[in-house]
This record gives structure tokens, sequence and C-alpha cells, in this order.
């Protein structure tokens, strides 16, 4: 267990600094947010755009907090009597103690940046643990749900420690990494990037022996510049890998060029998954059920696999493929693989909920790209039954740079294809509508809205029993309050 030692060796390289009776302590868990603190647990006060945490360390304290790291520069404004607290400034080196005797005072750790003291900890404690087999994960799209396939199937033979929902930044990560204990035997973790470089600084941290990339779009483009220079950032997962002879092995989607030409980066060994025999490990005979799954035909080697999963949409085969290959590079059998896959715990961002007036709501709401928009288009086709009316609202999609029209025309012109009542959120969506109409779509079947408001007065007066209902768009859009209105029990 992570103990105060522990905390002070990271940040000082010395355990010296700290009394006898303190430094064995256990530490119950790390939070940055002071409303989770449990007693015993260490407090990370960082500041951001919106807050401070450093103006919630009194709080973090009266909670039960054996130990808070915090900001000289920020401390003295943040109300709390340090006189009264341990005190161990890690850049000088000075230790104050409390004038009265406590015979174990709470501590705080002054730092420079909370923020790389917290990474600091988190790459010093998954130093104590090589026994610790990691997967990091890192792709455009398909992430998190490919994390919660790799987890559902590592399970099954081995301790494994899952990230929780999305935390797969410079903050997530470390704090995933802080909640390893001795007794895991498997991490597996998400890797996001925002920039060059960030993948390279949480692989440091984490130390990933197996990385899987599921796929290169455009997502982040306006913020990267070009695909290849998300390609790029992705590959760093791949680059940071141990050597064949290590351990180390890529797992790379083989449908993807730019994921394919990955292979090329890494010292590790490639292990390829598709649709292509081609690759390691791949599929055909592919059907989508709707609501009740996919059906497919999996192959490796001489071994061929006739499977019917959980999972909605055809695109989900590739995540089905990436749990299966981590699962034989880690040495499980196929009875294992094979109920790892059939595991549905965490592998839907989607909800499909009933709606107002006996409708179907499919809630794909947590965010957008055009290769995810384009899935939950091909899902919407999938599952609606003959006659059942479609209806997609869909929503702008951020941070696509210089592709940003062309993103949207292309799920346009896809809409057009599937549904039968199209609805549009904000500006950037209403070249959606533009490229609908132009493939073919009546303008009566095609509603622009500017805001999820105008879209709930549209659809309240749309919508009829027995309708599908897709619901879409970036996270910054907060579609779920369309989703909340339609939803809603008839009164």
């Amino acid at each position: 267990m992570l103990q105060l030692k522990h905390v002070c060796a990271s940040l000082i390289g010395s355990t010296a600094m700290l009394p006898v009776e303190v430094a064995g302590r256990p530490v119950t868990g790390v939070t940055v947010d002071s409303r989770a603190v449990q007693p015993g647990g260490l407090f990370v006060a960082l500041h951001g755009e919106r807050t401070d945490g450093h103006l919630y360390l009194a709080d973090a304290f009266a909670r039960g907090a054996l130990a808070a790291i915090a900001e000289q520069r920020r401390i003295a404004d943040c109300g709390l009597q340090i006189a009264n607290y341990l005190v161990i400034d890690c850049s000088s080196g000075h230790v104050q103690i409390p004038k009265s005797k406590i015979q174990n005072p709470n501590c705080i750790f002054l730092v420079p940046s909370t923020l790389t003291a917290l990474q600091q900890l988190s790459g010093y404690w998954r130093s104590q643990l090589p026994a610790v087999v990691v997967v990091g994960i890192t792709g455009s799209v398909g992430k998190t749900t490919t994390k919660e396939t790799v987890a559902n199937v590592l399970t099954q033979h081995y301790v494994t420690l899952r990230s929780e929902g999305n935390l797969n930044n410079e903050i997530g990560l470390p704090l995933t990494l802080l909640q390893l204990t001795p007794e895991h035997e498997r991490a597996v973790l998400e890797m996001g990037m925002y920039a060059l470089g960030e993948i390279t600084r949480l692989s440091d941290l984490a130390r990933p022996r197996i990385g899987i990339v599921t796929n290169v779009g455009p997502t982040h483009l306006e913020r990267m510049g070009s695909i290849e220079r998300i390609a790029q950032a992705k590959a760093e997962l791949v680059q940071a890998l141990p050597s064949a002879g290590d351990g180390g092995v890529a797992i790379l989607n083989a449908d993807d060029p730019l994921v394919r030409a990955m292979a090329g980066l890494t010292r590790a060994r490639v292990f390829t998954y598709g649709l292509n025999e081609a690759a390691d490990l791949w599929a055909d005979d592919i059907s989508s059920e709707g609501l009740e799954g996919i059906r497919l035909r999996l192959h490796y080697g001489v071994e061929t696999f006739h499977l019917h999963l959980p999972m909605l949409g055809r695109h989900s085969v590739h995540t089905a493929l990436r749990g299966a290959a981590v699962g034989l590079i880690e040495g499980l059998s196929w009875t294992e693989i094979i109920a790892g896959l059939l595991e549905v715990r965490g592998q839907l961002r989607l909800m499909v909920v009933p709606g107002l007036r006996e409708t179907t709501l499919i809630d794909d709401t947590y965010n957008a790209s055009p290769i995810s928009m384009m899935a939950a288009l091909h899902l919407l086709e999938d599952i609606a039954n003959r006659g059942q009316r479609c209806v997609a609202v869909l929503g702008d999609m951020f941070e696509l740079g210089s592709y940003e029209e062309e993103g949207h025309r292309v799920v346009g012109g896809r809409a057009a294809q599937v549904v039968d009542k199209l609805v549009t959120v904000g500006p950037r969506a209403r070249w959606i509508a533009e490229e609908a109409l132009a493939d073919g779509m009546a303008s009566a079947d095609v509603y622009p809205a500017e805001s999820n408001t105008d879209a709930i007065g549209v659809l309240q007066g749309l919508i009829r029993p027995g309708d599908i209902i897709l619901i879409k768009g970036s996270r910054g859009m907060a579609m779920e309050t369309i989703v909340d209105v339609l939803s809603r029990p008839r009164e």
C-alpha cells in the first residue's frame, strides 16, 4: 500500500525528512477533489482555469486527509493555519514541525508544481510494482470501449485494474496508477493526447508492455494541424514499448493505413488485427442484429470460431478483435477470451432507452467525430425495424480544423441514406443539413436548429410512436439535455 514515505521518496528522493512514526502511515487513496477525500487520503491541490485546489485544503483536512501536496506560492492565500501541520518544503529541504506535540501530525508537502508532483508520485509508485503488466490504449475513436473489453478479457485470468471512465490524460492516468496495489497483475489504461509528446510522457509514467492503437482520424485536427501529426502523436505509444525480446507487443489495426505503418516505428513485436486475412487475427461473415448484438467468424491461424457477442454495431468487431488479441498475447485460453468478450460491463458508451410517445432513443451524446458519427448512423440503420421511422439529431463536431466542413458534409451524405427525419443542432451541423439536402433528402424532412432548446421544440412536434431517434454531438454541445426531455416519462 502507498505510504507517506513513498510520497516523500518520490518528491525528494529520500524519506529522511519524515519522522519515523509518520513515515509508515498508509495512504488510503489519492484525489484532486476535496469532496472525494476519504480518511487517511492524500489530497493534491491542483489549480486550473475554473478553480484552485488550494482553496479547499482546509476542507480536505476536515474530511480526514492524512496529507496534502501544495505549492509554496499559493498556500499563503488559502486560509490554512499551516503552523499546525508537519510541513516539508520539497524544494529547499526545510521541515517545519508543529509546536504542539502531535504524535502523528498531518503533512503538507510543498512543491513547485502540484501537477508535476502528482506525476512524479505516480511514476515512482509504478516503479515499485514492476510485475504489473500495463496495456496502453490510444487512438482517435474507441479507446474507452476497447479498454473495457480488454479488461473484461484479462479479468478472466488476472487481477486487473482498469482506468475509470476516460481518465486518460496527464491527471487521470497518474490517479489510476496510484490505485495499483501489489495484488494487481495487469492494468489497462487509456492514453489520450492533445499535443505531440503527451503520450510519450504518459508512457514514461505507466511503462506499458503492450500497446494498442485503434485508429487515426481527424479528432483534434484543429489543434494538431494535420492527420499525419495525429498519427505521429499516436505512434508515441508503440515507440515507447519495450523491445520484442523484453516482451513488448504493439497491437495494430491492419485496416487503417496510418496505424499499419506504425509497425516500422516500434522495437516491439507487431500483432495485427482486422477484417482481412492478411492480419494475424481477423474476422469475416459479420452481421449486425441490432439490439441483439453482432455475429462474426473469428480466424487465428488454423482456428476458427463463430461468435455472437453483446456489442452494438459492425464497428464493434474491431473492439472484439482487440480484446481477443490481448487475451492471446497474455496466454489466455479461448474459453477465457470468449467469456471476456461476452461480458457487457463498460462496453457501451451509448444507451438505448425508452422515450416519449413510445419512441426509442439511442443516447450517444458522450462525444462525436466523423468516424463515430458514421458508426452511429450505421448502427441506427442496423437497429431500425422495417417500417420504423429513423430520426437523427446531430450536433456540431469540434476540433476538426481544416476537415471541419468536409467532416460534417460526409456525415450529412450518410444521414441522407439512413434517416427519415434529420434535426441538426449548431452552426457547424448546418453543413450536415446542407449535404443531406444535396443528396436527396426533402426539405420538409430536414430541420436545422440553432440550439438544443430549438431542437427540443422541433422534436416535440415531430416524433410519433415507434420512431427510433439517434442523438449525438460533441461533448461541448451538451446534447444530453435533449435526451433528458425526450426520455421524461409522460406526466
